[in-house]
């Protein structure tokens, strides 16, 4: 089997060199790089990065935990990842975290075996305290996305949840909605928690009162959208607009109005989260909060190599949301009743 050392002798560069373009590491001219790969390519050498790995305490990777492989959102999550971390001379290895706590702490260990240089976990379900005990004992750096670590503030990067659905259900408000239902994302989650404390916020700013029976706890799916917002027809809450906290929510929402023979929005005003793809192809248009998860996570990676390369850090601000209105809502009875008025 071809060496190192005989990649050198082709290539005409030092062993060094090989090992800075393996690596990613060092200077080197684009002329050399491109030596040392023909050389490669021409001797059939493959480089063993298990064993160098092992030898090194570093295998040149970035790890990445996820709490699903599922969804849009998930997968715009991974493609930026993988392009953020190959920006850095570095592979990206991924593991599925199966959405509870036991399983993402296992996938973090086994990444850390693996001798990741640092480590990103995507966690819904993780505690606090449990991601500061993974934090302090693993060798590598862990940077955590999604969530607020009060104890670590330079590990996180996190999304401004709660004033996002704040925002969301402020301009249903504002177009003349008093009467909002909800249909809410896992209520176990800090996600869920959040965006339902920014609904709840929203109405007690504007001196609306909390209504339990306007208000379904959902997961993320489809059809769990489409089935609580029949039970809110069926048992006939009173609602002019509906909030739901994630755009797959609101689509199955959407599908149980027009079976009822509710328009979209001349009866119901609709409004969802997360700007997913099929969100502006919903005729009408759905009205939703963007999160740039590409953004959250180009920091994430960033930050982690930054900490792998013992590099000075700061703590990041919050991201924050965008509202993108669309077709899905127009103005509610306050509003309509208020011109109604003033013009006679």
């Amino acid at each position: 089997m071809a060496t190192m050392l005989d990649v050198s002798l082709r290539a005409g560069v030092s062993k060094a060199t090989v090992s800075r373009v393996l690596n990613g590491t060092g200077q080197v001219k684009e002329s050399t790089r491109k030596q040392v790969y023909k050389a490669m390519e021409e001797l059939g050498y493959r480089p063993n990065f298990l064993a160098r790995s092992l030898a090194n305490r570093t295998s040149n990777s970035i790890g990445l935990v996820v709490s699903t492989f599922d969804g849009f959102y998930f997968g715009r999550l991974l493609q930026q990842a993988s392009r953020q971390t190959e920006t850095h001379g570095k592979q990206l290895i991924v593991t599925d975290g199966h959405d509870t706590p036991e399983r993402e702490e296992q996938a973090v260990q086994m990444l850390a075996d693996r001798q990741c240089d640092a480590i990103v976990l995507y966690t819904r379900f993780m505690s606090e305290k449990a991601i500061m005990k993974l934090i302090n004992s693993i060798d590598m750096p862990v940077v955590v996305i999604n969530r607020d670590l009060s104890q670590a503030r330079d590990r996180c990067v996190f999304f401004e949840q709660q004033d996002a659905a704040f925002q969301a259900v402020e301009y249903l408000i504002s177009q003349g909605h008093r009467d909002i239902a909800c249909i809410t994302v896992p209520i176990h989650t800090p996600t869920g928690k959040a965006r339902l404390q920014g609904y709840r916020s929203a109405l007690e700013k504007h001196g609306i009162a909390w209504d339990p029976d306007k208000v379904k706890y959902g997961d993320s799916g489809m059809t769990r959208g489409y089935e609580l917002c029949l039970q809110l027809l069926e048992e006939k809450a009173t609602f002019s607009a509906l909030f739901a906290c994630n755009d797959d929510m609101a689509l199955g929402a959407s599908k149980a109005l027009h079976q009822a023979g509710l328009r979209i929005p001349q009866d119901i005003s609709l409004f969802g989260f997360d700007d997913a793809p099929s969100a502006k192809w919903l005729e009408p248009g759905l009205s939703t909060v963007y999160l740039p998860i590409d953004n959250m996570i180009t920091t994430a990676i960033d930050q982690a190599i930054k900490l792998a390369n013992d590099l000075p850090i700061e703590t990041l601000p919050p991201f924050t949301g965008k509202l993108v209105l669309r077709e899905s809502v127009t103005t509610g009875p306050f509003y309509q009743n208020s011109s109604s008025a003033s013009s006679s």
